[in-house]
């Protein structure tokens, strides 16, 4: 009895303290806004400092747990359905005294309905000017409400003639699914891209139609690159291949409710097909539970590199003035009972810095068929396939907006061109890309020669410049390339890209897509295996 009353005590001072420590640090904070406001020199920004202290406050637990002020709550719906409110189209503003430039409208939207094509230029949005904005600024006046409605005074491409087109405003739904097809008479493809509001629903249409329609025997579902979402759209995702009732994944955290299994509730479409699962390390969160619950219950093969590592689940909860908190709640486990966290917040070192959890510390767990996986540091694919790895030349044209502006250029010299099935950019024409790139402004040196000026550059903080500055300019010499040499020798892997910002111009994004289908070498690998 000594030592339950003991236990007990223990246990109800850990909660004095905490609270004790809670109602401190409080006190402090507001007794020192107090005096700042009755004591600072300046008027007291107290707006901007208590966001900067809540950030902060935030920043220093990880990256996702965040506060939404009331009037970001758009951010916020962004988030979890991929929609806003607006007339759906990608604009480019390459100057800011000049006009919006309409880069790619959307399929189906407000703009394209309307008429606005790529390279139509808005001049003034309900007949004020857009020059001296931002493209960030023009972006937010061409939003609004659903039904809202908008005048655009346009310079049209074609014609050159300046018109006012009004336009109601709509929800415009970004689609999860980028592309689901055939890529031969057996295997269809899935790309998703997120795992907002409703998309679970969409797959699950989009595998029976794949079946019944187009005869699919084997699936490749494409989670790269994909951050994740909705946990209960991942569960609903993996529902349309396993048994109904299957546990799909458990969540673990410091209160009661944050507690919970997630378990299949719905009938699946087909338990038998077989399922590969494409992952790399831009894959996250939702997209690890669905791949490595996949992986565990043996009914995926998991095929590229190791996932990002994100086992963190947020919770969003309502605050005072219309404001709300994401907040990490709970750590997720696959049905193995790993966790696929890699970096490990909760231990930073002295400079505040964390670190991913090193092999050495990762532990073992069996699949349902007894095969081996480990916890720590996101999904390893049961198949390792490297994607290719691109030239920092490439880099550096897609970085600077060359290709994109390129494309526009394209677009005001050709009214039309061939299906995209059909479309090849030809080796003439990319001689006109290379006179285009050679006036543009970009950093076209070969990683080697980055490197270079790079060690230059530390020996000349150490002081060591001067010993050994003829052999750096002999190296660098002999690494040296012209813009048209190297846009040359990259050829090959430049057109894709070319090629993918043209086709969306004409065809929408799901041309693009079938574009990058046409040169993903590491899909051609996978679909080898």
């Amino acid at each position: 009895m000594m030592i339950l009353a003991l236990l007990a005590l223990c246990v109800g001072a850990g909660a004095q303290s905490k609270g004790f420590t809670l109602g401190k640090w409080t006190e402090i904070q507001n007794s020192i806004l107090k005096e700042l406001n009755r004591s600072y020199v300046d008027s007291l920004p107290i707006d901007r400092i208590e966001r900067a202290g809540v950030n902060a406050m935030l920043g220093s637990l990880d990256p996702y747990t965040v506060y939404i002020p009331q009037e970001e709550n758009e951010d916020l719906e962004m988030m979890i359905s991929n929609t806003y409110g607006g007339i759906g189209a990608v604009i480019y503003k390459p100057d800011t005294d000049g006009n919006v430039i309409i880069n790619e409208p959307y399929e189906g939207s407000p703009a394209a309905k309307n008429g606005l094509h790529c390279g139509d230029e808005i001049m003034a949005i309900d007949g004020v000017t857009v020059h001296g904005l931002t493209s960030a600024q023009a972006s937010e006046k061409m939003r609004g409400e659903a039904g809202t409605k908008v005048v655009f005074t346009v310079k049209k491409l074609r014609t050159q003639e300046v018109v006012d087109i009004p336009i109601t405003r709509e929800k415009i739904h970004l689609p999860d699914v980028q592309y689901a097809g055939m890529l031969d008479k057996e295997n269809g493809y899935i790309l998703l891209s997120g795992f907002s509001e409703g998309v679970a629903k969409e797959i699950r249409s989009e595998v029976i139609r794949l079946k019944k329609e187009c005869g699919m025997k084997k699936l490749y579902l494409d989670l790269r690159g994909n951050g994740g979402g909705l946990l209960g759209e991942a569960v609903d995702i993996v529902s349309i291949f396993v048994p109904k009732g299957t546990l799909v994944v458990t969540a673990k955290g410091k209160d009661k409710t944050a507690n919970y299994e997630c378990r299949t509730s719905k009938d699946p479409v087909d338990t038998k097909i077989p399922l590969v699962v494409l992952i790399d390390s831009g894959s996250a969160s939702a997209s690890e539970i669905v791949s490595g619950s996949l992986q565990d219950l043996d009914r995926a093969t998991i095929m590229g590199t190791r996932s990002y590592g994100k086992g963190l689940v947020q919770s969003i909860k309502d605050l005072p003035y219309g404001g709300q908190l994401k907040v990490t709640t709970a750590k997720y486990y696959t049905p193995s009972g790993r966790c696929v966290q890699a970096i490990d917040y909760s231990n930073r070192n002295e400079d505040g810095s964390v670190g991913h959890i090193p092999d050495s510390l990762t532990h073992e767990f069996k699949t349902a068929g007894g095969r081996t996986v480990r916890d720590g540091g996101g999904i390893t694919p049961d198949i390792e396939i490297k994607p290719h790895e691109y030239s920092r030349l490439t880099y550096s044209l897609v970085a600077y907006g060359v290709i994109e502006q390129y494309a526009l250029e394209y677009v005001r010299a050709h009214e039309s061109i061939p299906a995209v099935a059909d479309f090849k950019f030809t080796d003439a024409e990319y001689e006109q890309f290379i006179e285009f790139a050679k006036g543009k402004e970009f950093d076209y040196r070969s990683t080697a020669r980055a490197y270079v000026d790079q060690a230059r550059a530390e020996l000349k903080r150490d002081g060591l410049e001067d010993s050994v500055s003829a052999e750096l300019d002999a190296l660098s010499k002999s690494l040296d390339m012209d813009k048209e040499t190297f846009l040359r020798l990259k050829k090959d892997e430049i057109i894709p890209f070319i090629e993918e910002e043209i086709v969306v111009r004409y065809y929408f994004q799901k041309a693009g897509i079938e574009i990058e289908i046409r040169y993903d070498e590491q899909l051609k690998e996978a679909l080898s295996k």
